[in-house]
Order: structure tokens, then sequence, then C-alpha cells
């Protein structure tokens, strides 16, 4: 039996556009919303003056595609399929509390307006149209929109259910359409968790680049002081030495000074100065290598530049990291020192990104760490090392295996390691975000390999694999 003779087909059809059309539009604004805070955010936090410029035009572009979607949504428009105004509890969504959307709205574009205007000189973190702008974009603003665009989706599916009833013949096909209306939300919602994941990893990255950009900074500003004192040192070793050398002398040419020489040597102590003076030498002549050894490191670490791969030294960037990490490996009140054993194999240089591969093992044995903190914790005398091993993997193919003495984990978790926004850590300790950027930098950007051996009590071990050149 056709359909035709039940009920009228083009009624269904224009229904189905209209709440298309409103969910198109609506999402289009959060988006828009998201999108904008995330532009507010690399502004601020840029040092460029040129991205800083473009940042400003794309909010603006921004902005006003978020007006134009706004008013399509508030008034009829026939182009976007919006053939009757809003019903009146959309209206009020709109113009009473307690949403007031128009209101936050457009106190919100304000904001971003504001924002655009404040000059370089004043941009901080602390400003209160970025702290307004990045609130509004994750709470009462996006609530709201969630909201009308749930009151749209309920008055479409009871129109639609209404116009299901006008026989119950079509039963079946009602239920089918119905099914067919809910996969449509679910691919909608899909899409939406994946644009927050995209615009979370965008903003870790962008976190990254900018703590990068800050220590190259940082080794930039005391490298020249550091290096003088460490090239100083030696002169002034020598001019000890040839000092302490002349005093000899006259002592052994002139063992009878006068009284007042007499009485100075022995209120100085001079003996006891004549021996500790080299070792005060030979100690500040070690903490200047430290240093440089700390400024080197942290020049390794902070390059940011990912427009084209180098190649890099993969026994620097792993000793990079962990003379970064080294306070984190030292022994504390609660135990005791962490032990690092490197087995390294002569490797060939790699062809990578040299800040992502900086990430990927600050990652992993950031990670290792906390697993042993968290060991330390339950068994007081558990076993606290990690292992970093290297070695070639065919004559191609490079692979670092790090392995750490933690609890291990279990299958369920395991199983779900590299997903975002998964994590076991305590709330305020992990986003879930560095496993499935470490897969991610490995895998999709460097067509390497990541690999994890963990059972319950037996330690974990990631196993990565990486080309040495990239085609």
């Amino acid at each position: 039996m056709a359909l035709s003779n039940y009920f009228n087909l083009e009624e269904i059809t224009t229904a189905r556009k209209v709440s298309a059309a409103v969910i198109n539009i609506s999402g289009r604004q959060r988006m828009l919303s998201q999108r904008s805070a995330f532009f507010c955010m690399r502004l601020v936090c840029s040092v460029n003056a040129a991205e800083r410029a473009k940042l400003r035009e794309n909010l603006l572009e921004a902005i006003e595609l978020m007006e134009k979607s706004h008013r399509d949504l508030i008034n009829t428009d026939s182009s976007i399929n919006l053939l009757s105004p809003p019903s009146p509890t959309v209206k009020a969504m709109y113009f009473e509390a307690p949403l007031y959307l128009d209101k936050q709205v457009r106190e919100y574009i304000d904001r971003i307006k504001a924002l655009v205007k404040v000059p370089d000189a004043q941009l901080s973190l602390e400003n209160p149209h970025l702290l307004y702008i990045v609130g509004a974009a994750g709470g009462e603003l996006l609530a709201a929109f969630d909201a009308v665009v749930s009151q749209y989706q309920q008055e479409s599916e009871i129109e639609q259910f209404e116009i299901d009833l006008k026989q119950v013949e079509l039963y079946q096909e009602s239920c089918a359409a119905t099914s067919k209306a809910e996969a449509q939300a679910a691919q909608i919602d899909r899409a939406l968790r994946e644009l927050k994941q995209t615009q979370a990893q965008l903003l870790h990255s962008e976190k990254m680049s900018s703590l990068g950009a800050l220590m190259a900074s940082i080794v930039h500003e005391i490298n020249n002081p550091v290096s003088f004192i460490y090239g100083n040192l030696s002169h002034a070793e020598i001019y000890t030495q040839d000092l302490l050398h002349l005093l000899r002398l006259y002592q052994e040419y002139y063992p009878n000074p006068c009284a007042e020489i007499k009485d100075k040597i022995e209120e100085m102590d001079l003996d006891f100065l004549v021996e500790d003076l080299p070792k005060v030498m030979s100690s500040m002549q070690m903490g200047s290598v430290r240093i440089r050894e700390i400024v080197k490191s942290m020049g390794s670490f902070s390059r940011t530049d990912n427009s084209k791969m180098t190649l890099c030294d993969v026994h620097d960037s792993i000793d990079s990291t962990l003379l970064i990490l080294r306070n984190r490996l030292n022994s504390k009140t609660d135990r005791r020192e962490i032990q690092v054993v490197k087995n390294y194999e002569k490797l060939p240089a790699v062809e990578c990104y040299a800040g992502q591969l900086n990430q990927v093992f600050m990652n992993l044995i950031s990670n290792a760490i906390d697993a042993l903190e968290e060991a330390a914790k339950n068994q007081p005398n558990a076993a606290l090392k990690i292992s970093i091993c290297t070695e070639l993997a065919g004559c191609d193919r490079v692979r670092v295996r790090i392995a750490d003495t933690g609890a291990g984990m279990e299958a369920e978790v395991k199983k779900r390691m590299f997903e975002q926004f998964f994590t076991t850590k305590e709330i305020g300790k992990g986003t879930g975000l560095g496993l499935s950027i470490v897969y991610k930098i490995l895998v999709e950007n460097h067509r390497g390999t990541l690999r994890c051996e963990s059972e319950p009590s037996q330690g974990t071990e990631f196993i990565i694999e990486l080309p040495v050149q990239q085609t």
C-alpha cells in the first residue's frame, strides 16, 4: 500500500529539513564558540606578532559567522528552511530567564571584540575578557546552546510523532524513522566529541609549543653569562695556583715576617685557606660544568620547529629528557631515589620532528616515574627502577624500550590506554591526552609503532620503533 495514501510525504520531508537545518546551525554556533575560545587562548599565548595579527583576523571572521547564525535562528529565514518563527519555548530560551541565550551570545561576541582590540603588550592569561570567554565556552554558553538544540529536537520529534500517529498501520515505519533520527543524532554527537578531542589536542600542542619557546628564551638569556663564568674559571684557577706558589716562595725565603703579618696570618688561618682554596675552585668548576649541561639539555628539549624533519640523535633526546626530569628522580622524604639503567647500542641519526620526539620521551618517562611513585606508596621497599634500552631493529629501523618496575596494568586498562581522555590518575593529575598524543606522534607523524607489555605486579614496558629515514 502506498505511503501517500496515509499522509503527506512533503509535510514529513519539510519537517525533517527544518530539523536538520536547525541542528546544523546550532551545531555551527557551538563549534564557532569553541573555535573562537581556542583562537583567544592562542592569541594571548603567542609571542609572534605576525601570528597574533592573523589570529585577530580569524577571530573577527569567526564571530561574524557566529552573529549570522544567531540572527538566522532567531529570525525566520527561508534560505535555511526555517519556514516558521521559533516556538514560544525557544523564544523564551533566547530572551527570558534562566538562559537569556541572546544576551549571552552578544556578551560573548562583545568580549571577543574587546579582546581583539587589546594591544599585544597588554595581553595576558589574567585578562578578564579571556577569562570570561574561556569560562563561557566551556560552561554556561555551551550548556545554553545544548538546551536550545535539545528543545528544537524535542519539538521536531513531537511534530514527527503526531504525523506518524495519523494512521496506526504505519507504526513500524514510524519506528524505523525514529531509529534513523536517533542514529543521525548519535552521529552528530560523535562528531561533536571528535571536535572536542581535536580541540583538546590542539590546546595541548599549543601548550607544549609555548613551553618550548619559554625554555628556549631562558636558555638564550642564561647561556652567555654561564659561558662567561665557565670560561673564566679556568683562568681564575691558574691565577690562584700562581698566587699560592708565590706565597710559598715568600714563606720559604722570608720565614720571619713582621708582627703585623704574623697576626694577619693567624687571623685568616692561612694554612686552612691554602688547603681549601683549590677545593673551592674545583667545586665551582664542577658546578659550572653542571649548569652548562643543564642549559644544553634545555636547548635540546626546547626545539619546537615542526615544519620540517631533521636528523636527531635518539640518545641525546633521551638524555636531555632525563636531565630535565632529574629532580623527580631524586630521593624524596617518602621514597628512595629512582634508579635509571641505560643500555645504549650504537644507533644512526633518525629523521624526525625533534621537538615531537622529545615530547614522546617526556610523556613515557614521566608516566614511568608516576607509576614508581604510586608503587612506593603501597610498598615502601619496592624496587624503583627505570630501564632504557636502544637497539637496531633491522637495517632501517631503531627500537627504544622504556620499562619500569611499577605495579603494571590490568587488561582492561591496557586495552583503553591509548584512548583520548582515558586516565587512571586522580582528578587534576592526568588529562588522558599523554599516551594518545604519543601514539599519534609515533604512528601517524613518523610511520613508527608503539607497543605496550604489562601485567599486574610485573611492571610496564613501552616499545617504540622508528624508521631511520622518512619517505
